[in-house]
């Protein structure tokens, strides 16, 4: 058993490091190339702070909107005299430097740090040579609505953070801990391990901890995206973000505050939004390469036909070339696309599932294949006497002696035994326990010997039983009294409610399903069968587990596998998405996933494949989107059948649209 430990420690220690080696070398590859195009982009599409009112944003926009239509009436529809000359052009200038200083300073930043083909470069070498061509107007409307369309992202972007700003609200900063017959409020990264808490009716728990009260009623939507309240009992874990419902409680501290579930939680949501996924990063480098090639476009449409054209008009042609360069800034894409993405990570987060990082959501919605390990993943992992059948004793009696023998043991399964026993064992004497390894235990209770153990115990001691209980597929544990055989308990790990469901929702995508798992072969099938899973296999140990998935991924198949021990971190750290049950899972496996269930349902396996593919589906409708307009009125705009109103639409106009779709992913219900 040591030694079997060992390797399994050894392998979780080398998936997590090697996985953490290549996230870290992924990330360190992207960073290289783009992070300071990346960071300078999240400034620019992050011009206010959360604090600041809607109104105040669209203020500069009102003010220039307001003189754009005043100059508009006075040169078209309210004639006026003096409404000519320089006064006309200050009144344009004035109606443009609200909204088109903003984008000039941003372009000369930009310049500055070396990115000079930046969507603000664009907009401003259009706008101000709409200017020097006298079509101020226009100048001051794609200026105008170029600000627009900025702002309505920043609002998108808001939105879509919402979810996630909703769990960050959800750690308390302040714990009040008893010390004696007082009560003080204390900061909760102050709290240490065991100190107990006490949590009134409403308040929200700062830090992982243990109930000492009897029972208390919690909602953990926080944790699990469930509104069903939770019942805890006495001696039960409560985490961090959990609201006491309906009793005043007391908690014992069992973690530290930065190292509790839901600060986890939030160090793995906030690490995500900065991992991006391929189709991401082939967009922010494919935009590095596009813009400077539609800017020397831009110059050839405007230069070129004085070559070839004989009746060459060069403000014509400027003109062609200024609503070329505004149909071709990309922001509708280096915007929707990621802002997609981040949708995607919320809609997952607010249903209790975390991805870390955009990059998985391609990856999941492309999967084929799930495979599960078993005992706490789709069983409860808790073992429940099933059955108890008692021969030439008493029921009674057969459940007090094994329990009361069980006491010495710490044994799963014992403790099974003497959780259906309840309190049968108090008044019983316990005597000359001892176990007998691989066997079970033998003992003397109240003055009787009794033998607790599997077939080859009776066997070894020449206890005569029914033979048909070795057909049983389930953990039997056999008893003797007084080297005469007195009955047998039928032990087994309940199914998960929802265990069937999910495979069920799996089966309708056409997932296949396989199990793995370390227990008898014959336990395994039978799961399996009521399941209706595909594949099963049994009496593996972890490195078996590694070779059945090494075998899948040789077949070219994306494949996903879920699992919550610390035993199946290196077949999650191996598999093209490791998903973990992030409530009974071990540390290890949790942070060496690409996905964490937070409530540990199966069925959520199906929610976080849906969100993939929709997310995906609504990234590309984006690109599609985009590419199609900006195409078509490019040529139009080179052929001057398109004025600056087409190319504003064609910029801005697409972005919005694309930018409406991509939040759409936090209104479906998954």
């Amino acid at each position: 058993m040591t030694h079997k430990h060992d390797t399994v420690h050894k392998q979780a220690c080398c998936a997590l490091e090697e996985k953490k080696a290549n996230k870290a070398e992924e990330d360190a590859g992207c960073c290289s190339s783009h992070s300071e195009s990346e960071n300078h982009d999240e400034e620019d599409h992050n011009h206010s702070n959360g604090s600041e009112s809607t109104f105040r944003m669209f203020l500069p926009s009102i003010i220039s909107f307001i003189g754009l239509l005043i100059a508009l009436l006075f040169d078209n529809y309210v004639p006026q005299s003096w409404f000519t000359g320089w006064i006309r052009i200050v009144w344009y200038v004035i109606a443009y430097i609200p909204v088109g200083f903003p984008v000039l300073k941003e372009a000369y930043e930009s310049i500055r740090k070396g990115a000079v083909f930046s969507e603000f470069f664009l907009m401003g070498i259009a706008t101000l040579g709409a200017f020097g061509i006298g079509q101020y107007a226009e100048g001051v409307a794609v200026m105008l609505f170029y600000a627009i369309g900025e702002l309505f992202q920043m609002l998108a972007v808001r939105r879509a953070k919402s979810n996630i700003k909703s769990l960050l609200d959800q750690r308390p900063d302040v714990a009040n801990v008893i010390e004696g017959v007082n009560i003080f409020s204390k900061k909760a990264s102050e709290v240490t391990i065991g100190e107990i808490i006490e949590l009134k009716p409403g308040e929200k728990l700062a830090l992982d901890g243990k109930l000492l009260s009897d029972y208390a009623t919690f909602n953990t939507a926080a944790l699990t995206g469930e509104s069903k309240p939770d019942t805890k009992s006495k001696g039960e874990t409560i985490l961090a973000g959990m609201i006491n419902l309906n009793t005043i409680s007391q908690v014992e501290v069992t973690t530290a505050f930065t190292d509790s579930k839901l600060s986890k939680i939030l160090e793995m949501v906030q690490e995500a939004s900065a991992k991006k996924a391929p189709t991401e990063l082939f967009i922010r480098k494919f935009a590095k390469i596009y813009t400077p090639i539609v800017v020397y476009l831009a110059i050839a449409i405007c230069v070129l036909p004085m070559v070839f054209i004989d009746n060459y008009i060069f403000k014509d042609w400027l003109y062609r070339a200024l609503v070329f360069l505004v149909i071709s800034c990309p922001c509708a894409l280096v915007i929707s696309i990621p802002l997609g993405y981040f949708g995607g990570i919320g809609a997952a987060s607010k249903n209790g599932i975390l991805f870390k990082g955009s990059t998985f959501l391609d990856i999941i919605a492309s999967v084929k294949v799930v495979v599960f390990d078993k005992t706490g993943t789709l069983t409860k992992g808790v073992f429940k006497v099933q059955k108890v059948v008692a021969v030439g004793i008493s029921e009674t009696d057969l459940v007090k002696y094994t329990a009361a023998i069980e006491t010495k043991s710490t044994h799963p399964v014992g403790s099974a035994i003497i959780e259906f026993a309840k309190d049968h064992t108090k008044a019983t004497i316990v005597t000359e326990v001892k176990e007998i390894a691989g066997l079970g235990l033998k003992g003397f209770v109240d003055g009787k010997e009794i033998l607790v153990g599997n077939a080859k115990l009776m066997q070894n001691y020449n206890v005569a039983y029914d033979t048909e209980i070795d057909t049983i597929p389930f953990t039997i544990i056999l008893v003797a009294v007084n080297q005469k055989y007195a009955g047998y308990f039928i032990i087994a790990d309940e199914l998960k409610e929802d265990a069937k469901e999910a495979i069920q929702s799996l089966h309708k995508l056409n997932v296949e399903t396989i199990m793995l798992s370390g227990d008898n072969q014959s336990i395994v099938s039978v799961v399996a069968k009521e399941l209706n899973i595909d594949q099963a296999f049994g009496n593996l140990l972890p490195e078996n587990k590694v070779e059945k998935l090494e075998a899948l991924l040789k077949q070219n198949i994306s494949v996903a596998f879920v699992g919550d021990g610390v035993n199946d971190a290196p077949v999650i750290a191996l598999a093209n998405v490791g998903i973990a049950m992030g409530g009974l899972g071990s540390d290890a496996t949790i942070e060496t996933a690409d996905v964490v269930i937070q409530n540990d349902q199966p069925t959520k396996i199906f929610t976080a494949i849906n969100i993939g593919k929709k997310t995906k589906q609504i990234v590309w409708q984006n690109i599609f989107l985009a590419f199609t307009v900006k195409l078509i009125v490019l040529v139009m705009g080179a052929g001057g059948l398109a004025t600056m109103w087409e190319a504003v639409f064609a910029d801005v106009g697409v972005a919005l649209l694309a930018i409406l779709n991509a939040v759409r992913i936090q209104r479906i219900k998954f």
